[in-house]
């Protein structure tokens, strides 16, 4: 059975993506079968990780909300070609796409969320993935909420501002009255000035949830951004371990 995982964040820019890729590369590495959706319908990203251009896409997620084809005929194998690295396993990805009017179109119509999620199970079976990892929009929308019915696990992440804390204060209050199987509060980008163990301390007291997980701010990480997977660039890197150490997480 799939076990579907939701990174979610109150606000963009937090890093959603960034981890997802990492997370999927590191356990494609440990064989298993990995599935991606990028439901960021307004700014998708996931893509550019994995070296898909947007030439490369032919059908989208957009093209699936529009009846146009299946999630099957929208789906990428995106699994990592490195000469050093075998990768035992394997990554399914189902892209969104940057086209601005293609944007506005899913934007500015509806469609049934019951049968999204009903397909993106079905998918996930019938391509026996043992991990799915959805990356939705930011912030309390009725497509992220719809999707939530569906996540085993649920990830919020967030920065340390003003504004994050709010959000995502407000986020974990509606989520304790949901029936979610588990939500998972992690920490990124901390300042390296700062003490992660103390930050983890005082976050969880704020917001009266525990830190899964704290992680710093990383030059390298930054400069690489989304033109690959730092995982598999660096993969003795402190911050690697850490990917590593959430992903494996997620799975139990």
């Amino acid at each position: 059975m799939t076990k579907i995982i939701m990174i979610h964040s109150f606000r963009r820019g937090v890093g959603r993506s960034t981890m997802i890729a990492n997370s999927a590369a590191l356990l494609a590495l440990e064989g298993k079968r990995v599935g991606v959706i990028d439901t960021n319908i307004q700014s998708p990203s996931l893509h550019f990780f994995f070296r898909l251009s947007e030439a490369d896409i032919g059908w989208s997620l957009n093209n699936y909300l529009w009846g146009k084809c299946t999630l099957a005929q929208a789906m990428y194998n995106v699994t990592p070609q490195q000469d050093s690295v075998e990768i035992p396993g394997q990554i399914f990805l189902i892209p969104g796409t940057c086209q601005t009017h293609e944007i506005a179109r899913v934007l500015s119509n509806s469609y049934s969320f019951h049968s999204l999620n009903a397909d993106i199970e079905s998918w996930a079976e019938d391509l026996q993935l043992d991990v799915l990892f959805i990356d939705p929009r930011s912030g309390l929308i009725e497509m992220t909420l719809a999707s939530i019915a569906i996540a085993d696990t649920l990830v919020v992440l967030m920065r340390l501002d003003r504004q994050d804390f709010e959000g995502t204060g407000m986020m974990l209050h509606l989520l304790r009255k949901i029936d979610v199987s588990e939500v998972l509060l992690v920490v990124n980008e901390v300042p390296k000035e700062y003490e992660l163990n103390v930050i983890r301390k005082e976050v969880g007291q704020k917001l009266q949830h525990d830190v899964a997980a704290v992680i710093p701010h990383s030059r390298k990480l930054l400069a690489l951004g989304s033109n690959g997977l730092y995982a598999l660039r660096y993969p003795d890197d402190p911050l690697t371990d850490l990917y590593r150490q959430i992903a494996k997480k997620l799975l139990i």
